[in-house]
């Protein structure tokens, strides 16, 4: 592991599209540059492109790696609707996981991706998160995305973006998502 500067707890939140994407970018150029990267979602257990991250041959270029895991099922959840015992399941699962990489001493870069939506339909407990804030190694950079973020994750963290949708297509012309773009 290549220790990082300091490293810092970031997140990315807002209704803003863009906070994943950016996430992603981070992950590229810190594999890019050597340094192992942990990628879990959270309430993802669909197949997006990123999934195929792990197959990029980073080791040749720098010695970098990015390894993925998803930690949700396949259906959607909706607001109103009481999460069912797999998605809480399944969330507090990935946050163990989560945080034995992120202690592993494997990772220099861990991200926590839609951890901010896990927190928002009560899949996972406000304590839980902070505490892995707290458990964070020095030298571990930590990445938490997600619309509506908590107020004491955002108190708690070094950089936050807010990503403010100014217009979107979808809302504009009712364009689903697309491949390669949004999933």
């Amino acid at each position: 592991m290549s220790v990082i500067d300091g490293g810092f707890v970031q997140v990315y939140t807002g209704d803003g599209k863009g906070k994943t994407t950016a996430a992603l970018g981070l992950s590229l150029r810190a594999a890019l540059s050597g340094l192992g990267v942990f990628i879990g979602q959270f309430m993802k257990g669909t197949n997006y492109a990123e999934l195929d991250i792990s197959r990029i041959p980073f080791e040749d270029l720098s010695g970098g790696r990015i390894d993925i895991e998803q930690y949700g099922t396949p259906k959607l959840i909706c607001q109103g609707e009481p999460p069912s015992r797999d998605d809480i399941a399944s969330a507090r699962l990935g946050l163990e996981d989560l945080r034995t990489r992120m202690t592993s001493t494997r990772y220099d870069v861990v991200i926590a991706d839609e951890i901010n939506v896990a927190l928002h339909f009560d899949l996972l407990a406000l304590e839980d998160v902070l505490e892995l804030l707290l458990a964070r190694p020095e030298g571990v950079e930590l990445v938490l995305t997600g619309r509506r973020a908590p107020q004491e994750i955002i108190d708690r963290a070094d950089l936050v973006t807010e990503m403010r949708e100014v217009k979107h297509y979808y809302a504009l012309q009712g364009i689903q998502a697309r491949k390669g773009i949004e999933y």
